[in-house]
């Protein structure tokens, strides 16, 4: 049996003295934590900018919103390896310059952010909770807390995969491409029973008379997308959300280029070549095969939001589900 501690689970470990290393210092460890900071905002956060220091950052490290307006900040305090009672000053003192600069510019602060890559101890902890409650009664703002077990958990989230990348993971070169799903064949029973689905129906109407293979890459496309809907891993729901979104305008768009022209016949030939070339851009954290693609088209013109021919939406709202 392996020790428990030579067993690998989840994404590597972050450890916030990496800046240090990085930075060669204290000082760069400043700066650096201050970027990765900035970036991690901006991962959940539209907009979110930084000051540069020409002379002074205004108190600012990162900011999003209007600086004539409503402003939200982040500011970093690299407080290494804990925070504590000597910090104190450092932080009344942040507080302090944002708020006189924000009054001499006319901008507001509505959040400010403290982020430190340590946990504070129990003094400090107990001088934060009461500190930050006066402050938000006597400036009606918001504050909160990034600390190192707030800053780990949003590193972990789908959303900051690359800044938790960029940062904290080594680099090992480009990542192998992982293999698309195995197919699956159908069998006689599910092949037959499909005989009734709206896609063959559309096929049929279109002129189609071998369906066999339209019926294996919806079958296997159906099977992925109820994969993903049991697991619930909310990356690949919005993966395959886009992915879905992406097919649906192929497929529009050379719908309507058949309605100008009256040239329904090569609609599903179109559809499919476009689907070919589209096929390497879709999210590949669903690992598709081209088969997989070609189904969740067949799904779309199952759950009636596509057809094969001009008149698709009557055969759709007459198809009664088996």
């Amino acid at each position: 049996m392996k020790e428990l501690n030579t067993v690998a689970a989840g994404v590597p470990p972050i450890s916030f003295a990496v800046h240090i290393v990085r930075g060669g210092g204290l000082g760069g460890a400043r700066d650096d934590f201050e970027k990765m900071v900035a970036e991690l905002a901006g991962s959940t956060t539209p907009g979110v900018r930084m000051i540069a220091a020409n002379p002074g950052d205004w108190g600012v490290d990162a900011f999003a919103g209007d600086l004539g307006g409503e402003i939200t900040v982040w500011q970093s305090k690299y407080f290494w390896p804990a925070t504590e009672k000597s910090n104190q000053q450092q932080i009344r003192d942040s507080l302090k310059s944002v708020l006189e600069t924000a009054s001499k510019n006319a901008h507001t602060v509505k959040m400010w952010i403290l982020c430190i890559p340590s946990s504070m101890d129990g003094p400090t902890t107990a001088w934060w909770d009461g500190w930050k409650k006066r402050q938000e009664r006597a400036h009606s703002m918001v504050i909160d807390l990034w600390d190192e077990t707030r800053l780990t958990k949003l590193l972990r989230t789908p959303e900051a995969a690359d800044v938790r990348r960029g940062y904290y993971e080594a680099y090992r070169g480009e990542p192998p491409t992982e293999e698309p799903r195995d197919l699956v064949e159908v069998d006689d029973d599910k092949a037959t029973a499909l005989e009734s689905a709206l896609f063959i129906l559309q096929m049929k109407e279109a002129g189609h008379v071998e369906l066999n293979s339209a019926k294996r890459q919806f079958f296997n496309a159906d099977v992925v997308a109820r994969e993903i809907a049991h697991k619930g891993v909310p990356a690949e729901l919005k993966a395959l959300t886009s992915a879905d979104a992406t097919l649906h305008g192929l497929w529009e768009a050379r719908f309507n280029e058949c309605w100008a022209q009256d040239k329904f016949p090569s609609l599903h030939a179109s559809v499919w070549s476009d689907v070919r070339a589209e096929h390497p851009q879709l999210p590949k954290i669903l690992r598709l095969d081209l088969l997989h693609a070609w189904g969740l088209v067949h799904r779309l013109v199952d759950n009636r939001k596509a057809g094969w021919v001009k008149h698709w939406r009557t055969i759709a709202q007459a198809h009664t589900d088996p």
